[in-house]
């Protein structure tokens, strides 16, 4: 007898059914938020305990350039570790890129710039090294971890769960990560993605700024 149908199971992404070509595009979202969350984060906080604060007050420069200058060299850091994990990936795990190289950089820089600028925003409010780098990993490390698709896919969270990584930036450049890795996509799939993650840097750069202030008190 002959079976009308013929039914075999197709893998449309990550064919060879490797977890690591999974796990190490999202290991690139963690890593940026490590640099982010429990760098910057004592990054003012530092000036203030050490007493050195005073001594920046009191110079001529500005304080968005203060907060520039702060960001510059750990935005130098995030992009030289998305390099290293790019090319790690590429030649010590043989990790498939299937999309284009520079969305990884682009899209990836404004995500490190959001999330730079939200550790430096925790150290301008609780101006404490301690406290600063517990909140740092409660707020943006563990999220990132966590509930941004990079562990556990979020379709196999509980509803109220899914519901709370919509507010976790992470998720939606782990989505991006495995969108150019996996299936090769452009930014013609990813345009959403990359639009929240500009307004969620944006948000984060606009409100650090607007906390720091050159005052003692």
């Amino acid at each position: 007898m002959r079976v009308p149908l013929d039914l075999r199971p197709r893998v449309w992404f990550n064919a060879d059914m490797e977890s690591k070509n999974y796990i190490i595009p999202g290991l690139i979202a963690v890593i940026m938020m490590v640099i982010a969350a429990l760098l910057t984060s004592l990054t003012v906080a530092r000036e203030w305990e050490r007493g050195t604060m005073e001594q920046l007050i009191s110079t001529p420069v500005k304080g968005p350039e203060l907060i520039l200058g702060k960001l510059i060299p750990y935005f130098a850091i995030g992009m030289f570790d998305v390099l290293l994990a790019v090319l790690m990936g590429e030649f010590v795990f043989r990790v498939p890129l299937r999309g284009n190289p520079a969305l990884i950089f682009g899209i990836g820089s404004i995500f490190l710039a959001g999330s730079l600028a939200m550790g430096m925003l925790i150290s301008i409010v609780t101006k404490s090294q301690l406290l600063a780098s517990q909140i740092a990993m409660i707020t943006t490390f563990l999220p990132a971890f966590l509930l941004s698709g990079f562990m556990v896919p979020i379709a196999n969270m509980p509803r109220i769960i899914q519901a709370i990584t919509y507010i976790v930036p992470a998720r939606y450049f782990v989505r991006v990560l495995h969108g150019i890795y996996l299936k090769g996509v452009g930014l013609e799939l990813l345009a959403l993605e990359a639009a929240l993650l500009t307004v969620y840097g944006t948000v984060m750069v606009l409100v650090a700024y607007v906390k720091f202030k050159k005052k003692l008190v």
